[in-house]
């Protein structure tokens, strides 16, 4: 199998760690993951919002995952040149491209495609700028029942140059052509579905039939329950299926530094069926909400075998990371949500069929419960500048993480002119 970056660092150093790969040959395989130039070669965040800039009609059709070295990349350059002229000319604007119809598209060209978690804020704030009632149980409405098509890293075995060779986006699209809103346009005025016409599977080892998917019913998950009463989401399609209904004790973390000083410990009081909290990650308790809800797996577990632990955190992961990890928990801990009062050895229940995320103790002994003071400790407090602007204003992963003063469209008109 070809190493893929950012999904394969993730792997590698978790082996490292384990004690079954060098240190020099994990930089030595680090090193050989990018062949050229372009975005993620795994289905990361760079090459999920890239194929979905197309599934929204923001580019010219065919032009999603071409790889970077590819001279029809040129080619569809200049073309947009020239179709960045006609849209002034014809007052086509985002606003008339990307409407409820484009936010259904890209939604099943997530699910189908198995595409990163982080696009579910990035939709959710492109929505919101827009305008548009998108909310994030849309996510699980429309994507949830979609089979993952794409045998493509962190959920697969191929690269994004696979994608592309096997046909691409509209070969995918074609597959769950019945899925997709059909009066949607892209930003040549064209219906978005009439560039699927023609698409045909040249590869199905990478792009399998909807007949035979790669995984059924495998689109982003969406949570709830007294853990997550705003919700939470998972990734499926990058799980451990047996791990995607568990029952554990939680092992909480206060913040990330709290997390590297004690996840490694000999004495930690730890198993594979522990399930790692890790709080006060989220917008406003860690200004800019990281990709670290992916924790590395404590060393002794990974010594003896381990790979791969459910996970509970108020932030994001990578778009190339994998495992069965639940995301952006809303309420966040530093907004008051039911995180900031979980304890080390509380019962945690996750049920994704069920769409469920719990902790099983009695409601009224733990909303008695006050916040951990050592998480309160650890948050985020700017007492002036941008980044007290963001931590007063922003808002939960549930509505997209973007800043209050920025919710709705502001139209075409400029006010005054530069001078």
């Amino acid at each position: 199998m070809p190493l893929g970056c950012g999904t394969d660092v993730w792997r590698l150093s978790e082996e490292v760690r384990a004690g079954t790969l060098t240190e020099q040959a994990f930089l030595d395989s680090e090193s050989s993951m990018i062949r050229s130039r372009g975005h993620c070669n795994t289905m990361g965040t760079a090459s999920t919002m890239g194929l979905l800039a197309e599934a929204l009609g923001m580019t010219l059709p065919g032009t999603a995952g071409i790889p970077a070295a590819d001279s029809r990349l040129l080619a569809r350059a200049h073309a947009t040149g020239l179709l960045a002229v006609d849209m002034v000319r014809t007052d086509r604007r985002p606003s008339t491209v990307m409407t409820a119809a484009s936010m259904h598209n890209a939604i099943v060209t997530l699910a189908a495609t198995g595409g990163s978690t982080n696009a579910v804020v990035h939709l959710l704030a492109i929505a919101g700028r827009l305008g548009l009632p998108l909310t994030l149980d849309d996510f699980d409405r429309i994507g949830a029942e979609v089979p993952l098509l794409v045998d493509l890293q962190p959920a697969g075995r191929f690269l994004m140059e696979d994608l592309y060779r096997a046909g691409g986006l509209a070969a995918v699209l074609r597959e769950v052509s019945d899925l997709l809103d059909p009066s949607a346009i892209t930003v040549a005025g064209t219906p978005f579905v009439a560039a699927l016409e023609g698409a045909a599977v040249w590869d199905e080892s990478v792009i399998y039939p909807r007949s035979a998917p790669v995984r059924p019913n495998a689109g982003i998950a969406v949570l709830r329950g007294n853990l997550a009463p705003a919700g939470a989401i998972i990734k499926p399609a990058a799980a451990t299926p047996a791990l995607l209904q568990h029952r554990g004790p939680a092992l909480v973390f206060d913040s990330i530094e709290d997390f590297h000083a004690r996840i490694d410990d000999p004495d930690l009081d730890v198993s594979a069926d522990t399930v790692l909290v890790l709080r006060g990650c989220g917008p406003k308790g860690y200004p800019g909400m990281p990709e670290v809800s992916n924790m590395p797996l404590p060393e002794k577990l990974l010594r003896a075998g381990v790979r791969d632990m459910v996970r509970i955190c108020d932030g994001r992961m990578s778009g190339t990371a994998y495992g069965t990890v639940v995301l952006h928990v809303a309420p966040e801990a530093a907004a008051g949500g039911p995180l900031d009062r979980i304890r080390t050895g509380d019962m945690v229940v996750l049920d994704v069929p069920g769409r469920s995320l719990t902790v099983d103790v009695p409601p009224a002994e733990f909303d008695a419960r006050p916040p951990s003071q050592a998480l309160l400790d650890g948050l985020a407090r700017p007492h002036r500048g941008w980044e007290r602007l963001y931590v007063d204003t922003v808002l939960g992963a549930d509505t997209g993480a973007d800043c209050s003063f920025l919710l709705g469209s502001s139209g075409p008109r400029v006010s005054r002119e530069s001078h």
